[in-house]
């Protein structure tokens, strides 16, 4: 997955995850502004227009502080590790100090999947909401948001006069995690898919804004509900009258534009690791991420590279840590520390072969392994002497474009992900080709990079203009595999799903693909592939399960269960539908204690990001994608053009 996305949704949005992409919270253009000015100082200029939408915000059940009588309720989807949020606090409770009785604060949890601390303070607050000192809890959590650890959290419940026995046993209450889990996939609903995120009477206000961002909308609410109330409408029943006829769920996004894959000028430092020659023929810059599972997939295509093409191909390695990485930084020195004494690739191997034990005594031993002078390692980590340089190769990745891993550059033709070998074989002797001519017609070995580099980059095709309509994504070859499969093997249009058993929106698309079985009947075939989304703790075990269901010929079974029980995904409850379907219940069991389609889920995530699939649901009807749980004509538009290409017959009859 190709964040661009760790930034624009570091700072923006959606996910996934997939594959090295990831998103966070909303982020303003104020976010870099000091915490005072987001309290009060804003600048009049920054302010944005609102979508007018009202959504149905429901608020039962929510830590809440303020009046039932209050005119205008805030509902913030929030987290208690996103620096953004605790800047946001500020503000929230600074309008809570200037509009007094007329505010009500209701607090939703969405803590993100790359925050490790994130739901275990949620779960903090939550628990000592139980003894009604939900409201201390989040001021101590927001104003220590370094120190979020299990030892401090304990020390905050004491601070404020918790029942510690008590608080202890409702942190691990299947009621706490299972509200958060609600939160989330409300949020998710609603399109909130960030922190900060803020409901205004209904209205959607999005990330870490200035102050009189937040007062122009409350203002303006407020007039109307001054209105219902000298109407008639009790104080307390204005929320309830707002929001009673809004929108339940954000409206889908269109898919993006599918633009040519970007070229650009690519350095290669002269210390920078390589192998190859530096007059190869084709240059392939990696940036990439040693805690990165994507990363690893791409080692064998780089050994088959490597071993197919060794005197016309250069690979040069540059660094990308990804921040929700918590060992790549370190990683990434220790394999410049190795690169001194002339063991990078070496000691790269052995971080990829060993991707779960990146902590420093590791990274030691795996010195040690490799013959190292350790006394000389150890010191460059101590002093931080390669900190700089993996520093710098991640501000060079982000600047062109590759802040997502693993992210190649070949010749400076953006490839990204870790793509099959016939991916890179195609722009390699493509690339091959043109250093041919470049050679033949005089030009210096020494020279062709430059030159190949700077001839893509002027042949590269410009960006559509704003405003161009979007183009269908092109065709991809989305091969079945061993994925359970509906309907009959020689139909003569496919759909391949990728999806994930907790997530809302792929349960609403479940209906739309029975009516297509119905409406079909033998002229379409359902492939199912596992994409869990890494914010729903459940949705692995689900597709776990779902598996283990289909080695005994009951996938679709399990797969109508799991969706029709997304709340109860828990193990005990998984257990209990394989008892239901009648299944093996002991070789069931079994199959999920030893993780046995562990490596098919992992493979289809890792298609699906290969495939754009980073988001679900998603869908590739004869490889032609369709993005969301869309509507049954959007479908058949796609179905009934498929069939006419292969002289069926569509199901309207035409």
């Amino acid at each position: 997955m190709k964040p661009n996305i760790i930034v624009a949704l570091l700072v923006g949005l959606v996910l996934g995850f997939v594959g090295g992409r990831v998103y966070s919270g909303p982020s303003s253009k104020t976010d870099a502004k000091p915490a005072a000015q987001a309290a009060g100082q804003a600048n009049p200029a920054a302010r944005r227009p609102v979508d007018p939408t009202v959504f149905k915000v429901p608020i039962e059940g929510s830590p809440t502080r303020g009046s039932a009588d209050a005119l205008v309720t805030i509902v913030e989807f929030s987290d208690y590790e996103c620096p953004f949020c605790s800047r946001a606090n500020v503000t929230v409770e600074k309008l809570e100090e200037d509009y007094g009785k007329k505010l009500r604060v209701v607090m939703r949890q969405n803590p993100l999947s790359f925050h490790p601390r994130a739901k275990p303070a949620a779960l903090a607050a939550l628990a000592a909401g139980e003894q009604g000192k939900y409201w201390e809890m989040h001021g101590k959590l927001f104003a220590n948001q370094k120190k979020l650890d299990d030892a401090s959290l304990q020390q905050f419940a004491q601070e404020i006069g918790l029942d510690l026995d008590k608080w202890k046993a409702d942190l691990t209450s299947p009621k706490l995690a299972d509200a958060i889990q609600q939160d989330q996939a409300l949020a998710s609903q609603l399109g909130a898919s960030g922190t900060p995120a803020f409901f205004i009477n209904g209205r959607f206000l999005s990330g870490a804004q200035p102050i009189d961002n937040f007062k122009a909308l409350i203002d303006e609410e407020m007039g109307k509900a001054e209105a219902l109330v000298k109407g008639g409408v009790p104080a307390s029943q204005v929320y309830a009258k707002i929001i009673e006829k809004g929108a339940e769920r954000a409206a889908p996004k269109a898919a993006p534009q599918q633009q040519a894959p970007s070229v650009k000028k690519i350095d290669v430092p002269a210390d920078a690791a390589a192998f190859g020659p530096a007059t190869a023929k084709v240059t392939i810059v990696e940036w990439s991420d040693f805690e990165c599972p994507f990363c690893s997939r791409a080692g064998p295509t780089l050994a088959q590279i490597k071993k197919d093409y060794p005197k016309d191909v250069r690979v040069v390695f540059r660094h990308q840590p990804l921040p929700f990485h918590a060992n790549a930084k370190l990683a990434a020195e220790a394999s410049e520390a190795a690169h001194e004494q002339g063991r990078f690739w070496e000691f790269h191997d052995k971080l990829f072969a060993n991707q779960k034990a990146l902590d420093r005594a590791s990274l030691e031993k795996y010195a040690q392994e490799l013959g190292l002078n350790t006394a000389k390692f150890k010191a460059a980590l101590d002093g931080g002497k390669f900190k700089a340089k993996v520093e710098a190769d991640s501000a060079a990745g982000s600047a062109v474009g590759a802040s997502g891993t693993p992210t190649f550059f070949v010749n400076g033709r953006e490839l990204v992900g870790a793509q099959p070998f016939d991916s890179f074989k195609r722009l390699i002797d493509e690339e091959i080709a043109k250093a041919d001519k470049l050679l033949a017609s005089g030009t210096k070995a020494e020279e062709l990079y430059a030159k190949l580099n700077a001839q893509n980059v002027a042949e590269a095709p410009a960006a559509p203009p704003p405003g161009a309509a979007p183009s269908e994504p092109p065709v991809q070859k989305v091969d079945v595999g061993n994925a359970p499969v509906k309907g009959p093997k020689n139909a003569p249009v496919t759909i391949v799903a990728f999806s994930d058993f907790e997530c809302p929106f792929c349960s609403r698309v479940v209906p739309t693909l029975k009516q297509i079985e119905d409406q079909y009947g033998g002229k379409v075939k359902v492939a199912f592939k596992n994409q869990p989304l890494p914010m729903h703790a459940n949705a692995k075990a689900a597709a776990a399960a779902a598996l283990a269901a289909h080695e005994q010929g009951k996938f679709w079974e399990m797969h109508d269960k799991l969706f029709a029980n997304q709340r109860a995904l828990d193990r005990a409850s998984l257990d209990k539908y394989a008892q239901e379907l009648n299944l093996n219940v002991a070789k069931f069991k079994a199959a999920l204690d030893e993780n046995k389609f562990a490596a098919q889920i992992d493979a289809d995530a890792a298609e699906g990001s290969r495939l754009g699939a980073s988001g679900t649901p998603t869908f590739f009807i004869n490889g032609r994608t369709l993005v969301g749980a869309q509507p049954l004509d959007a479908f058949k538009r796609v179905i009934d053009e498929e069939l006419k290409k292969a002289g069926a017959v569509a199901a309207d009859g035409k």
